[in-house]
């Protein structure tokens, strides 16, 4: 069937794949927009899948600042060569995910980074919150595992719905990435600072404000 640009030009602002990858998607989906996002995602989680034991030691160390000076962001993102970390796609997306690291304040880059005693810590208090309702224990179980799963999708940075666009996560990005760059990228650590950040002083809502004018870059 015979499919418009505006059809893959609309795909492509909603997975960031390319604009063949696009147009055969669509063609597979039979001009289903929803059914050609959900193909994409599939192949994006294949390539990464396949290229996830490869060795990834080159990419960049970025930084972004939040205007006025309030946030900044130290993140480093690998991929396997330089040619590809020298890329302009490459660069976007390191820049992207700097950005949402600014707004959204994850404090890990995924759940195995969660050390032992903070993951103890929340299931005491989840499981306190439970016990509390009068529920049986197997289902006080249950419900401490449904909040773990919300704590990581809230703290850990692939997790997290992504800033410029909430119905993909950040690990959803970067299997696009890694569709499209044909290599194996990885986010592998980040600093965030705040101004004023642990002392005691009214603190403004700064990571609200990034998130706001990310939003509304995204659109």
């Amino acid at each position: 069937m015979e499919i418009s640009a505006q059809q893959v030009k609309e795909l492509r602002e909603r997975t960031g794949a390319g604009m063949m990858e696009c147009k055969g998607a669509l063609r597979e989906a039979e001009g289903n927009l929803d059914r050609a996002v959900t193909l994409l995602r599939e192949r994006g989680l294949a390539a990464a899948a396949k290229k996830a034991g490869r060795i990834a030691a080159d990419g960049q160390v970025a930084s972004y600042i939040h205007a006025g000076g309030r946030i900044g962001v130290l993140l480093e993102v690998n991929c396997e060569t330089d040619f590809v970390a020298k890329t302009p796609d490459f660069q976007a997306l390191v820049r992207d995910v700097a950005l949402h690291v600014a707004a959204s304040s994850p404090r890990f880059v995924s759940r195995d980074e969660v050390d032992a005693p903070t993951l103890e810590q929340e299931r005491q208090i989840y499981r306190a919150q439970a016990l509390a309702t009068g529920k049986p224990a197997a289902v006080v179980e249950k419900i401490v595992d449904g909040k773990m799963d919300r704590f990581y999708e809230e703290t850990c940075l692939l997790e997290q719905p992504f800033v410029k666009d909430p119905e993909r996560t950040v690990q959803d990005i970067v299997n696009a990435a890694v569709a499209q760059m044909g290599e194996n990228i990885r986010i592998r650590r980040f600093v965030r600072f705040e101004l004023g950040e642990g002392l005691a002083r009214r603190q403004d809502d700064f990571a609200a404000e990034v998130q706001a004018q990310a939003q509304a870059g995204g659109r």
